[in-house]
């Protein structure tokens, strides 16, 4: 079965939407606390809504900073999925805990400076809409909340390698 982004043009009347987003704490989490209901660019609503909930991240030791984002990774299989299946939609685009946790796996690595985060959120959103090998391959072949969330990682780790390669030649 192809669950690639053209699903998300599958019909969820906006009442709906907003009911299965506002009704259960799993749609509440899945569309980021509603950032996902915005109007216009919902991902890059979530991603935005990402960074002041990530700003904790960065001081805590790296190890328990992994560890809480790999739990979120997991408990947002369970998010993206269930909201989805409610949805009738597989990924629907106001669905952004997969945002907010491919943002929170950025923050982790990066220095903790306005220009470093601006550039990870420029750099994560370019890589999350353009979908560059395997990214889009992985997107169209992955099921379910996994396949909600698994998107977003790479695009965080595409966004990491570029953000790293900057840091050394920065120095």
């Amino acid at each position: 079965m192809d669950h690639s982004h053209t699903d998300n043009l599958a019909v969820a009347s906006p009442a709906r939407v907003r009911q299965v987003a506002l009704s259960t704490p799993a749609g509440f989490l899945a569309f980021g606390l509603g950032s996902g209901l915005s109007p216009v660019a919902p991902g890059t609503a979530g991603t935005l809504m990402a960074l002041p909930l990530g700003l904790w991240l960065p001081i805590l030791p790296v190890w328990i900073a992994l560890a809480l984002v790999v739990a979120a990774f997991l408990v947002g299989i369970y998010l993206c999925g269930e909201t989805s299946r409610r949805l009738g939609v597989h990924d629907h685009g106001g669905i952004v805990w997969d945002e907010f946790v491919g943002m929170w796996l950025i923050v982790i690595f990066i220095p903790f400076h306005w220009a470093w985060w601006l550039a990870a959120f420029i750099l994560f959103r370019i890589f999350d809409a353009a979908k560059p090998w395997p990214i889009g391959w992985v997107d169209r072949r992955a099921p379910g909340g996994f396949g909600v969330m698994i998107d977003d990682i790479l695009a965080a780790g595409y966004a990491l390698v570029i953000l790293s390669v900057a840091r050394v030649l920065l120095g």
